[in-house]
């Protein structure tokens, strides 16, 4: 009694064992990472500019873009290199946003295909962010707001789930030929 019995990933619906093992290549995660940073950076201005500045009146629309100058390497050096500032600011804030997004990108594959939401990986991803970006500032620079005032943590957590979960989302339809 022979049989000729063989199953193979066609038979079990279409290329599921093909898929599992797929993982994108560098270069997808980089080009994921890079639009989902700079959407997120762009959006993260935004919300500083509505409500920073509109809703709070905590500092000029013209200060969001020098922001990451003082941040960094303090409020003299942020006033004596002028206009400068604005555009050192500028670098600074779309280089570590994409730099976030490529990092996002590298290990969204790892919880997809564990079956998180992009949305709920990016609000960890946040606080995340929002912790390492703030404890190298408060190394880098004396010039900081005071971390122990809680309108200070929720503003900055806030301030990134409007960068992280556009960045996720986009990094996620991007690579989403990858992690079925």
């Amino acid at each position: 009694m022979s049989g000729n019995f063989s199953i193979g990933g066609k038979q079990m619906g279409g290329n599921a064992a093909l898929d599992v093992s797929a993982w994108p290549d560098f270069a997808a995660m980089l080009r994921a990472g890079v639009a989902g940073g700079l959407l997120g950076a762009m959006i993260i201005w935004i919300y500083e500019a509505v409500v920073w500045v509109g809703i709070q009146h905590l500092k000029p629309l013209t200060g969001i873009p020098r922001n990451a100058t003082g941040l960094v390497f303090g409020k003299a050096v942020q006033e004596s290199i002028g206009v400068w500032a604005y555009i050192v600011g500028t670098c600074i804030h779309f280089v570590f946003a994409i730099a976030w997004g490529v990092l996002f990108a590298a290990v969204w594959p790892y919880f997809k295909r564990r079956g998180y939401e992009a949305t709920f990986v990016a609000l960890f991803y946040a606080v995340l962010a929002w912790i390492a970006m703030h404890v190298a500032i408060i190394i880098a620079s004396d010039n900081h707001p005071d971390y122990t005032n809680p309108n200070v943590v929720i503003g900055g957590f806030m301030s990134h789930f409007f960068f992280t979960v556009p960045l996720a989302l986009t990094i996620k339809r991007k690579l989403s030929e990858y992690t079925t």
